[in-house]
C-alpha cells in the first residue's frame, strides 16, 4: 500500500496553483496511492484465512463496499466542493470540529502505522537472505528499521521533496513485478491444486468466518481509492475528481482480484500460509525458480523505499493543514524555509517509531501493523460515508451544490454500512487498540482550543471524549491482563 498521495493534504491558504491535474494525472495518483506494498503481501495473508470460495466472495464484498466508497468520495467532491483536504474535511463539515480532529488525527496515524508496515516488510525480504532479521521483527530488523525511519527525517528535514520523476520510476517498479507475476502465475497454474484450495483448508473455519478474517487486508489495500479527492481543487476540472476515482478503483481492483486468485493455482494453501512476506516472492519462486523471488523482492525495495519517502512528508501534512484550519496546536502549523513542516514531520516520525517497538511485541508484526493501519483509517471513511447520508437526506442544511438524487442516498447508505461492518470484522482487539492510539490525541485537541481561548469541550463533545477515553482505558486493561494479544 502507498499513502504517498492518499495522505497528501495542501496548505489551503497558500495561492491556488497554476498547474491543473488532467484526468490521466487524478487516475494515476489514485492508482498509485492504492497499488504498494500490501499487494505483495496478498497471497499469503488470504492463504492464511479462505480458499478460493471464500477469496471471490471477500473480493465481490470488498469490491462493491469500496466502490461505493468510491462513489461517495465522487459524489462528495461534486455537492461540496468547497472542501478540499478530504476525508479530514468531511468529517468536520458533518459532524463537528472534535469529530473533525478525530478523522484527521486518525488519518494521519494510519499512515504513521503504514510506515511501519514498509520497514517489516523490506527487513523480511532482506531477511530471506540474512536471517538475523527474522520477519523483519527481530531486534536487529527494528534497530535498522529505527535508523531508517530517522534517516528519511534528516532528509526530508533538509528539504528534500516529492518529484515527479521519482514518482513515475516508483510506479514502473511497483506495476512491472506485479503484472508479470499475474501472467506467469497464469502460464503456471496447476488446476488441480487450484481445485484443491477452493474450499478453503480445515484450519479456515466456516465460510462467513474466512470472508471475515480477510476484510482488514482488502482495506489496507484499498486505501488511497480517496487520493483524488484530496487533490480535488487541483483538477482542471471537478468532475475529473470522481472519473478518476472510479477509473483508477477498477483497475486496481483487477490487479489485487487477479495476484490473489491466481496464486491458490501455483501451491496449496496451507503452504502459501507459512512463505515468509513478501509472499508473492515466493509463490513466483514456486512457480519459476530462484529468480522470480529476486525479481519481485528488487521491485518491492524500490517501490517502498521511493513510495516512503513520498509518504513520510505526505502524513505530516495532515497534521499541518489541521493545524493550519486551527483545529491542532499551532506548532504543528510551522515550517521551515524550505517549505517542510518540521514539527509535524517530527511527530510522525515519533509515532512510527513507538509502533514499530510495540511491533516487536506481536505474534506477526507485518500482520499487526496492517491490520491497525486498517482500523485507524475507518472511522474517517465511516464519518465521510455518513456525512454523504446526511447529504442526501438535507441537501438544503449542508450548503449542497446541485439536487441530490436517491441514488446518492443508496450508495452513501450501503458505504456506511460496509465500513460499519468493517469495523466488526476488525475485531474487539483493533477497537481497543484504536481507542489506546486516539485517545491521547484530546491533549493536541485541548490544546488547540486552549490557544484560542475557547471552550474545551460541548457537551457533545464531552461524551465523544468519555467514551474514546473509557475504550483506551479498557483496551489498556484488556492487554495488560493478556484478554486480547498483540
Amino acid at each position: 500500500m502507498t499513502h504517498a498521495d492518499q495522505h497528501a493534504a495542501t496548505d489551503q491558504g497558500a495561492s491556488p496553483p497554476t498547474a491543473k491535474l488532467t484526468l490521466l494525472t487524478l487516475t494515476a495518483m489514485v492508482v498509485g496511492s492504492m497499488v504498494g506494498a500490501g499487494v505483495f503481501s496478498l497471497p499469503r495473508r488470504f492463504a492464511q484465512e479462505t480458499g478460493v470460495a471464500g477469496a471471490l466472495i471477500a473480493w465481490a464484498v470488498a469490491g462493491v463496499g469500496m466502490l461505493m466508497l468510491a462513489f461517495v468520495f465522487q459524489n462528495l467532491a461534486v455537492r461540496r466542493p468547497d472542501l478540499d483536504a478530504g476525508v479530514y474535511a468531511y468529517a468536520k463539515a458533518g459532524f463537528g470540529e472534535y469529530l473533525g480532529f478525530f478523522s484527521a488525527f486518525g488519518y494521519w496515524a494510519s499512515a504513521c502505522v503504514g510506515n511501519v508496515t514498509y520497514w517489516v516488510l523490506i527487513m523480511s525480504t532482506i531477511g530471506a537472505i540474512a536471517p538475523a532479521l527474522g520477519d523483519g521483527d527481530t531486534a536487529l530488523a527494528i534497530i535498522l528499521s529505527s535508523v531508517g525511519l530517522w534517516c528519511f527525517f534528516l532528509l526530508i528535514r533538509r528539504g528534500v521533496k516529492e518529484a515527479t520523476a521519482i514518482n513515475r520510476i516508483v510506479t514502473v517498479a511497483k506495476l512491472v513485478p506485479i503484472i508479470v507475476f499475474i501472467i506467469l502465475a497464469l502460464f503456471f497454474l496447476e488446476p488441480s491444486v487450484f481445485a484443491d484450495n477452493f474450499g478453503g483448508a480445515d484450519y479456515a473455519g466456516s465460510l462467513f468466518n474466512q470472508v471475515r478474517g480477510t476484510m482488514l487486508a482488502t482495506v489496507f489495500v484499498f486505501l488511497g481509492v480517496e487520493g483524488a479527492s484530496v487533490y480535488s481543487r487541483h483538477a482542471k476540472r471537478r468532475e475529473d475528481v470522481g472519473r478518476a476515482t472510479i477509473l483508477g478503483f477498477l483497475s486496481v481492483f483487477a490487479i489485487f482480484a487477479s495476484v490473489t486468485i491466481v496464486s491458490y493455482g501455483i501451491l496449496p494453501m496451507s503452504e502459501i500460509a507459512e512463505l515468509r512476506q513478501p509472499s508473492m516472492a515466493g509463490v513466483l519462486e514456486a512457480a519459476v525458480g530462484t529468480w522470480g523471488k529476486a525479481f519481485v523482492s528488487v521491485g518491492l525495495i524500490i517501490s517502498v523505499l521511493g513510495a516512503y519517502l513520498a509518504w513520510t512528508l505526505m502524513a505530516a501534512e495532515v497534521l499541518f493543514v489541521a493545524a493550519k484550519d486551527e483545529d491542532m496546536p499551532r506548532f504543528l502549523g510551522r515550517s521551515s524555509g524550505d517549505d517542510v513542516p518540521v514539527p509535524a514531520l517530527l511527530l510522525t516520525t515519533a509515532l512510527s517509531q513507538i509502533v514499530l517497538v510495540v511491533t516487536a511485541f506481536s505474534d506477526d508484526a507485518f500482520n499487526f501493523a496492517l491490520d491497525l493501519t486498517s482500523a485507524l483509517s475507518l472511522i474517517p471513511f465511516l464519518l465521510a460515508a455518513a456525512f454523504a447520508v446526511k447529504i442526501a437526506l438535507r441537501p438544503e442544511q449542508e450548503k449542497v451544490t446541485g439536487r441530490t438524487t436517491r441514488r446518492e442516498l443508496v450508495v452513501a447508505a450501503v458505504a456506511t454500512l460496509y465500513t460499519a461492518f468493517l469495523l466488526y470484522a476488525a475485531g474487539l482487539k483493533f477497537v481497543l487498540v484504536s481507542f489506546i492510539v486516539y485517545a491521547p490525541a484530546t491533549f493536541l485537541f485541548v490544546k488547540a482550543r486552549r490557544e484560542q481561548n475557547r471552550r474545551l469541550f460541548s457537551p457533545k463533545e464531552a461524551v465523544i471524549c468519555a467514551v474514546s477515553v473509557a475504550g483506551a482505558a479498557v483496551g489498556v486493561i484488556a492487554l495488560a491482563a493478556d484478554w486480547v494479544e498483540l
